[in-house]
Parts: structure tokens; sequence; C-alpha cells
């Protein structure tokens, strides 16, 4: 499902009946890292909803960019929370998988069904912690 959207908006209105499960997470994460401003995303896989934006070089790039902390997606099959952070030398996703209930984790991807997937409590904690950092001004990309 790769969705082409300018606004919050527009976006949920592309992605049918998941538009209540993405307003839900969208709107932990606005409770739990007030922080991590919302930005759109584009990449590979369409607009998502960003929040957070940071300084990012890849390694394969000459040039830094802005790319969001966080990303979330409504997909194919699933949906999908991008935490493009380091913690402690370990991607967030990874660390906090064992907390976020019932979910699919890949090194920064979050994938679930449905909102009732997540383990709220788990997934408060790491937006708390992402948005601690990020206001303290940690790099949490690269190592």
């Amino acid at each position: 499902m790769k969705i082409e959207a300018t606004s919050k908006t527009e976006y949920l209105q592309q992605v049918g009946d998941r538009a209540v499960d993405i307003e839900k997470v969208d709107q932990l994460i606005r409770e739990c890292a007030p922080g991590l401003k919302p930005a759109n995303a584009g990449g590979m896989y369409g607009t998502m909803l960003g929040y957070g934006l940071m300084r990012y070089k890849a390694k394969s790039s000459k040039k830094e960019m802005e790319w969001p902390l966080l990303m979330l997606g409504a997909q194919k099959n699933h949906l999908s929370l991008y935490a493009c952070a380091l913690v402690d030398g370990q991607y967030v996703a990874e660390k906090y998988r064992a907390e976020l209930g019932q979910v699919s984790c890949g090194k920064s991807c979050i994938r679930f069904k449905k909102f009732e997937d997540l383990d709220q409590d788990g997934l408060k904690k790491m937006l708390t912690e992402l948005n601690t950092r990020y206001l303290a001004g940690e790099k949490l990309y690269g190592a």
C-alpha cells in the first residue's frame, strides 16, 4: 500500500478503516513524546506520518538530511511504527520488543495488525524514553 499525502488528514483519508488505529497510535505518540513534532515523511514506501526531525547522514550519502525519529504508516497487511533510533548502542525497537505486545520487530520496525495488539504501557515507556533523550539533544542515529 503506497500512499502519497501532503497532510495527516489526507493520509488518514487514504488508509481507509485503518485510520482509527493510526489515530490511536498517533495520539499515544503525541501524549508520551510531545517533543517529537509531527512532520510528513516520504520514502520508498510512500508517505508516512513522521515525528521528531533529526539531522542524519547515511553512510552512503555525502549530504546530511532531516529524517524523522519515528514514522507511522499503513502497509498492505499490517501497520508499521519505525523507531529510527539507537539507545545505548541498541535499536530501540529491539530493546523494547518484549514489552510491546503482539508485534513483530525488526531492527527499527515494529509491525502490528491492530492497535489492540500493542501493549500500551510498553509503547508509552519506549516513547517517553525517546522523547526525553531527544529533548536532551542526544544523538539517536548512528554509532
